[in-house]
């Protein structure tokens, strides 16, 4: 293994980071595979799976000649929209919106935490910086699939000539590579987020964490008596590039980039549609809350 080992995962995170940020914006091109790779100081055989990996998370699209191009539509936003539609959206604008209340009171029941991460982080930073005021509190809470459950994905795709004992290793890879994603995100944005009220700038910060015997199919997010993002998790084929820079092909799902159904509670109408959705999922999520109490992570 060379002197890359590792960087890989590095560069997939910073570039990621840049075009949540806006430094790379929608619709422009990232810089030429050489540049990047002088950049990182590494091969442009690793810029290449750094990139493919980007796409495959629906960050960026590439053509034969042309390079890699930011998506117009990306798999999350950092930036609040004037409008809401019904109908499909992006995580990003409904985070804005819980943040620019008062009070923000979030519910949520994921896979990895991963997307939520990324929104949590982009909400501090702009209170820090004086884009955003801050609200007097926060309130999230969080439902993850507990560690005492062998999660069905990602699992490793079957080659011709593989053995039973090779298959079970790259599985235990895999789900352990897994979980440490679960592990890395939920702390990333609780530290975030408490580290606010830490220096003074948020009054009241609670971030809860609870495990279930559940793994999800579906993630769910919910403002508390607002409105509410409901999305599945899309089975795919996919290479996942590991720390080390060697690759695995797995059945995975992706949370970035999945379709997100928005629905809205009526206030002069109990039985309408995003009114029953609203309510069925709170005491869904609510019933669960309640029921492994006993679970909840440190």
């Amino acid at each position: 293994m060379s002197d890359e080992r590792g960087k890989g995962a590095t560069i997939l995170a910073t570039l990621r980071s840049r075009i949540s940020d806006g430094e790379y914006r929608p619709g422009y091109n990232l810089p030429a595979q050489r540049a990047l790779a002088a950049e990182f100081d590494v091969s442009r055989d690793t810029i290449q799976r750094v990139l493919e990996e980007l796409k495959t998370e629906g960050w960026i699209e590439s053509r034969q000649g042309s390079g890699s191009k930011v998506r117009a539509t990306l798999p999350i936003h950092v930036r609040p929209q004037a409008k809401v539609a019904p109908g499909r959206i992006a995580l990003g604008p409904f985070v804005a919106r819980a943040f620019a209340q008062p009070v923000v009171e979030l519910d949520v029941f994921t896979f990895t935490s991963e997307s939520l991460d990324t929104h949590m982080r982009v909400q501090a930073e702009e209170i820090r910086s004086g884009l955003s005021r801050a609200p007097e509190r926060i309130a999230l809470r969080i439902l993850l699939p507990s560690d005492e459950i062998e999660l069905p994905y990602p699992r490793a795709r079957v080659s011709q000539g593989s053995s039973a004992d090779d298959i079970k290793e790259l599985d235990r890879i895999l789900q352990a590579r897994t979980r440490e994603i679960i592990r890395r995100h939920t702390s990333s944005l609780r530290n975030a987020l408490r580290n606010l009220k830490t220096d003074g700038l948020v009054d009241e910060v609670e971030v809860n964490v609870r495990e279930v015997p559940l793994v999800p199919t579906h993630k769910l997010y919910l403002r508390r008596g607002v409105e509410g993002l409901l999305g599945p998790y899309k089975i795919v084929e996919r290479t996942i590039l590991m720390d080390d820079d060697t690759e695995i092909d797995a059945w995975d799902v992706l949370g970035l980039g999945s379709t997100l159904i928005r629905l809205a509670r009526d206030e002069g109408d109990p039985h309408a549609a995003g009114s029953v959705f609203m309510q069925s999922w709170q005491e869904w999520f609510d019933s669960l809350w309640q029921r492994y109490e006993v679970k909840q992570m440190s």
